[in-house]
């Protein structure tokens, strides 16, 4: 595979990487919009396990832009799609799964144009964060089908949970206040 068929194949590779990309773009605006609207309800703990979420859909978008970088591309900005916002609880979950199997369906047929293409680390990788979207699609799935079934007894169990995740966030500029470097 050399010349023209190993560069076709790298150019695959990196289409799947972005297209993957900005899937996790779009679950990452989604996610964040769920997240404020559950906080501000009152739905604490739904509200905390979707942004951590949404945390892992930041991470991944990373990963996925760092091995475009690898293999010479250049990694999209653009999410694939337009946010489920709608306000009502039920709807969140039922899009959140929605997003999640999608995921784990278009992942998995990415891992099939790397093994094709020859490229096993970028398969290993999409294997890597399917464990990670089939664990979200699970919470997701879990919670919708108790609100199908529990409704708003269930939803008034969550009511006035806390939404703090407990994270430390770290940023630029909270590094270079604490001596840990930054522009010279």
């Amino acid at each position: 595979m050399e010349g023209t068929s190993t560069e076709s194949n790298r150019q695959k590779v990196i289409d799947a990487l972005n297209t993957a990309r900005s899937l996790e773009l779009n679950a990452i605006a989604q996610y964040m919009n769920h997240h404020y609207n559950l906080a501000n309800m009152d739905y604490g703990d739904m509200a905390m396990n979707i942004k951590l979420i949404a945390i892992d859909e930041m991470r991944h978008a990373e990963l996925f832009a760092e091995r475009i970088k690898e293999l010479g591309g250049e990694p999209t900005v653009s999410p694939g799609g337009k946010p489920a916002k709608d306000g009502e609880v039920a709807f969140m979950f039922d899009s959140n799964t929605s997003l999640e199997n999608g995921a784990i369906e278009a992942y998995n047929s990415f891992v099939q144009v790397c093994r094709a293409s020859g490229d096993h680390a970028s398969a290993r990788l999409f294997e890597q964060i399917i464990d990670d979207e089939q664990a979200h699609f699970n919470y997701f799935d879990s919670v919708r089908d108790h609100i199908a079934s529990l409704g708003d007894t269930f939803l008034a169990r969550i009511a006035g949970t806390p939404s703090a995740t407990g994270i430390v966030y770290q940023g630029f500029v909270d590094r270079l206040n604490a001596g840990g470097g930054g522009a010279a």
